[in-house]
């Protein structure tokens, strides 16, 4: 049993480790006009770093146990992570079209500030809509999730002290 304590734990720390780089990272994004191609790799170092802190114990620990204890507490966590992972991916739906559109007008390496980046695709403020939906409701999911998860851990490991 203290085995399986200390691997939770590690896996607690790792995911509640995460949100500090989703944040950062966030606010690099958000800080920034315009965003050039060194900030969107600045953006994507911290985002990255904040996916594996949360991917890897998820992956490793969380996923293969799941069967094995799926009811109440831990049927809900899992359903908001896969959520939280569902609007990731909706979120790639939009990030990956802006990309190519912008790398197309060379506006990473050489931004123009006249131009409103509406202007240069006629879906664009759908994508951009697929990136903001997608990256708030991964956000609200993952919260929900960690919350849940770490009321798991509570309830699993009474006798482990914080």
């Amino acid at each position: 049993m203290v085995e399986d304590v200390a691997v939770a734990t590690l896996a607690a720390a790792l995911v509640t480790l995460s949100f500090p780089f989703y944040i950062y990272g966030a606010w690099i994004i958000i800080d920034a006009d315009p965003v050039t191609w060194g900030v969107l790799r600045h953006h994507l170092s911290y985002i990255i770093v904040g996916l594996t802190l949360n991917t890897v114990p998820v992956v490793t620990w969380m996923a293969p146990r799941l069967l094995g204890q799926l009811g109440g507490f831990a049927a809900l966590h899992a359903f908001f992570g896969v959520q939280a992972y569902a609007f990731l991916v909706f979120a790639l739906t939009g990030i990956v079209p802006i990309l190519r559109a912008k790398r197309q007008y060379n506006l990473y390496n050489d931004p123009e500030p006249s131009l409103e980046i509406d202007d240069i695709h006629e879906n664009m403020g759908a994508w951009r809509l697929r990136l903001r939906a997608g990256v708030a409701g991964y956000v609200l999911c993952w919260l929900v999730a960690w919350v849940l998860g770490l009321a798991r851990y509570v309830i699993r490991y009474p006798e482990f002290p914080f």
